[in-house]
């Protein structure tokens, strides 16, 4: 009888194992071959130190996949201020395609919407981002922060007339799909905890705003790069708070391009959504 037990228990280890196996197999079919990014970048140089003479410089760079985020920086469904609303909803639809594109390509989506978790506290996202385990990051980098070339002091609204700051936010814009296997966080330890036990080592990030939040927040730009995380910013899925009426006296779209190129100085590089979606679109 013994034997017979045995027999009958190895028998079933063997299926087991059969089936783990397939199973295994079909994961390895299914989850995405090892893709390289390859991305151009622009960033900046002074030519002589104290010159005040900037260059614009290109770059490119090369970032596995498997080792890559991408952060959406306060992508909120509402702003207070309603022309921030309306250029947010416009950033957001073409923000959508490209995250698909790289959660495909097995890019790690975070999802960031600031003051928001509440409504994310049971999805499997946010659960994911809360299990990560609690990661000390290393020591900040010892980096020089100058002011920004826009005032941006009175809140930077350019509702005419002037809107009035509220909490207008509650979740992250709804063209964007969350899927299970992203996470949603808006605390930078977490999400380096997240990424650090992952292996992921670069940061790509888009969002709003660029003069506050998308460098300003703990997961933001000034933080990650402290941190020693090679990041990037998609140039043209940002914006900026900012009034013309404010110094420098420029368009708005101008003012947007002075943050950009402050951040390409003294942060890190940038790119473009056209130059992401064509380096995660098949071969």
């Amino acid at each position: 009888m013994r034997c017979a037990c045995r027999s009958i228990g190895l028998s079933v280890l063997a299926l087991l194992l059969g089936v783990a196996s397939s199973i295994s197999a079909q994961d390895a079919t299914d989850a995405p071959a090892g893709k390289l990014l390859k991305l151009p970048l622009r960033s900046r140089v002074e030519a002589f130190k104290g010159s005040g003479d900037w260059r614009e410089v290109p770059l490119e760079t090369e970032f596995p996949a498997a080792q890559t985020a991408l952060v959406i920086c306060d992508v909120w469904d509402r702003h207070w201020c309603q022309n921030a609303t309306r250029r947010c909803d416009a950033l957001a639809r073409q923000m959508a395609p490209l995250v698909e594109a790289a959660r495909a390509a097995g890019v790690q989506i975070v999802h960031a919407p600031s003051g928001t978790m509440d409504f994310y506290r049971d999805t499997p996202a946010r659960l994911r981002a809360i299990k990560a385990p609690p990661v000390e990051p290393p020591a900040d980098l010892a980096l020089a922060d100058p002011k920004l070339p826009i005032d941006d002091s009175d809140g930077g609204c350019d509702d005419v007339p002037e809107s009035k700051y509220y909490q207008a936010w509650s979740r992250q814009h709804p063209a964007i799909a969350i899927a299970d296997l992203d996470i949603v966080s808006d605390d930078g330890r977490e999400i380096f905890s997240y990424l650090h036990a992952h292996g992921v080592k670069n940061v790509i990030v888009m969002g709003v705003h660029t003069n506050m939040c998308v460098l300003g927040r703990s997961f933001g730009i000034r933080q990650m790069t402290r941190w020693g995380m090679r990041t990037l910013l998609i140039r043209d899925l940002t914006d900026t708070m900012y009034d013309p009426k404010d110094p420098p006296h420029v368009a708005h779209e101008a003012g947007t391009e002075l943050v950009v190129q402050h951040i390409e100085k003294y942060w890190c590089p940038t790119t473009t959504r056209e130059a992401v979606l064509a380096t995660l679109s098949p071969q």
